[in-house]
């Protein structure tokens, strides 16, 4: 069973303090003036005493002054008898001669124990100190007095807080009555009812002023509400559409984990449908696999002091599926830096993620790839350096053969990285007019050592009327050399490479392709096959290489001349790779020097 924890207010602190202050010294006057009654009542008693025994000596001496000695003691012992008989508050009388040697006690006993005050008088005879009488008084009378007193002060007192505490609790009432009514409109108003009037009967003028100023302020918001509506509406539309339209998935949640908004980035990366995902709190969203994605990095969120998410907000991936998604949360405030939720970020870094595994795989590939040669370029010419003379002609040829081969390839493959760090940092490329005709001639013969290992054999048709064109003659060179070389690795053995340069009149473009009649290309690979690091791997054929080639071809030509590449190809039918350059522009349309 959960205990609510009650806390005091301001108000009622102050109402029980003065209560408690009031109690205490009405208290203590009580006391106060008890004290004072009764010690005058006892200086008050004591004075009686003294007059009883006084009048009692004088009495006394009256009567035994004239009577034989024999008869004293029988007339004092009548004469006390009867006081005592006749007084309630006597309970003793004793008589003592002037040596102090008792003549005669009344009341000894029980009742002579009771006596509270004794008083003593000297009987005086003659000028002369015949013996004294001392009196003892019971007390009651003062006690039924200071019974009676205490008894009348505790009722006057009472009274008198308990018309104290009801005067505070009907002033409290009627007060926090007021502030009842003022809290209720207050109410409404924050929910939005604005024009709400509160009714002020049986008031203070001060709070009635304070009502007719809350009516007012009601009513002018009520009119502000009505002329502002279209516009905060408006003003919330295009916020949402805002947020609808950013690239990036965006979720809102309110303070309580309830999503408040989603737009269709983020419904596409999370895969639901427009409806489903503001039905649940955020953290009940799970994969495919049941497993939740954002339950324990929410609650880290939450863990976390809210200065410290607002300058570094929280960021993770997210599995879902096959995508990866970075997920950055950060807190969201009012103008007046009141918490009110957060918002959830979501960034599609799939293709990153895809291409970071490819950076690796391609880091391993090249280490891989450059210490082969390296080794086989070590192996060679350490045979050759320390045996080469026991070697007939033929074998040393053969092994320069090979070694020529390795030092090609190696060339090829620091080209390529070289090639891609040059071209992928923004460089600027030097153009002139120059002769496709002459790069591709000149490329076909480097590459013709190549092909003569497998037999292969390059056919160059071209168009009759090849118009030249403005590009860097180095650069185009390279990239059809790495689209020829390529066509040589895929072709089997004795089988044709043919070359093409068209000249398309209609758009003004020079075209090159290649064709070649290796195993081809799988759709799924076509639309990939540029990107950089991206190798197609065959279960048939295995080709070494870096993954830039083609990637190469396409930045060259596309980033640094204006054209287009394409490629067409069928699994197991050849594939053809090729690139359009624009024809026909004149030097002097580009200036002199660099573009």
């Amino acid at each position: 069973m959960n205990s609510k924890k009650v806390s005091l207010t301001t108000q009622n602190r102050l109402i029980i303090s003065g209560l408690i202050l009031s109690t205490v010294l009405i208290v203590a006057i009580a006391f106060f003036a008890t004290f004072n009654i009764q010690k005058k009542l006892n200086s008050g008693y004591g004075s009686f005493g003294q007059i009883l025994s006084k009048t009692l000596a004088i009495s006394t001496v009256e009567i035994i002054k004239d009577l034989p000695e024999n008869e004293v003691y029988s007339t004092v012992k009548l004469h006390t008898d009867a006081i005592l008989r006749g007084h309630n508050e006597i309970v003793l009388i004793e008589y003592r001669d002037s040596s102090g040697k008792l003549i005669y006690r009344s009341g000894a006993g029980s009742k002579a124990g009771k006596a509270v005050i004794t008083v003593s008088s000297p009987m005086i005879l003659n000028a002369d100190n015949i013996g004294s009488v001392t009196v003892g008084l019971s007390g009651n009378l003062i006690n039924q007095i200071s019974s009676t007193t205490r008894g009348s002060l505790l009722f006057v007192f009472s009274i008198a807080w308990f018309v104290f505490a009801f005067v505070i609790l009907i002033n409290t009432y009627l007060i926090t009555r007021e502030l009842r009514i003022l809290h209720e409109g207050v109410h409404k108003i924050s929910t939005g009812e604005f024009g709400y009037k509160i009714e002020g009967k049986d008031v203070s003028s001060e709070v009635r002023e304070l009502f007719d100023s809350f009516n007012d302020m009601s009513n002018r918001l009520h009119i502000y509400g009505e002329q502002n509506i279209e516009q905060l509406t408006l003003e919330r539309n295009k916020m949402e559409a805002v947020l609808m339209s950013i690239a990036n998935g965006v979720v809102v949640c309110d303070n309580f984990d309830n999503v408040v908004l989603v737009n269709e980035h983020a419904r596409h990366l999370l895969d639901i449908s427009e409806t489903h995902l503001p039905e649940i709190k955020i953290q009940q969203y799970s994969d495919s696999s049941g497993n939740f994605c954002f339950k324990d990095k929410i609650e880290e969120f939450k863990d976390t002091p809210l200065s410290l998410m607002e300058n570094k907000p929280l960021e993770f991936n997210i599995e879902i599926d096959s995508l990866t998604i970075k997920s950055i949360i950060s807190p969201m405030f009012t103008r007046n830096k009141d918490y009110v939720g957060y918002i959830i970020v979501l960034i599609d870094m799939t293709k990153e993620a895809e291409m970071d595994k490819i950076r690796s795989h391609f880091i391993s590939n090249v280490s891989h790839e450059l210490r082969t040669p390296v080794t086989v370029l070590r192996s060679y010419i350490d045979t050759l350096y320390n045996y080469g003379n026991d070697f007939e002609e033929e074998t040393k040829q053969e092994f320069i053969g090979i070694i020529n081969n390795e030092v090609i390839r190696l060339n090829s493959m620091v080209n390529d990285i070289l090639d891609f760090s040059r071209l992928d940092s923004d460089i600027k490329l030097e153009k002139s007019a120059n002769s496709i005709v002459q790069a591709v001639e000149s490329s076909v013969k480097q590459l013709q050592i190549l092909a003569k290992e497998r037999n292969l054999t390059i056919l160059v048709n071209k168009d009759s009327e090849v118009p030249d064109a403005v590009f860097n003659y180095d650069a185009i060179e390279r990239a059809f050399t790495n689209i020829l070389s390529n066509a040589i690795k895929y072709s089997p053995d004795n089988a044709e490479i043919q070359v093409r340069i068209d000249y398309i009149r209609g758009t003004d473009e020079i075209e090159v392709s290649v064709k070649d009649y290796g195993c081809g290309i799988a759709p799924e690979h076509q639309k990939r096959i540029f990107e950089r690091f991206y190798r197609v791997e065959n279960n048939t054929l295995s080709v070494k290489g870096t993954g830039l080639g083609l990637h190469l071809v396409k930045t060259t030509i596309e980033k640094y001349h204006q054209g287009s590449v394409f490629v067409h190809s069928e699994a197991g039918q050849g594939s053809t790779f090729g690139f359009r350059l624009p024809a026909g522009i004149v030097l002097a349309s580009f200036g002199v020097g660099e573009v």
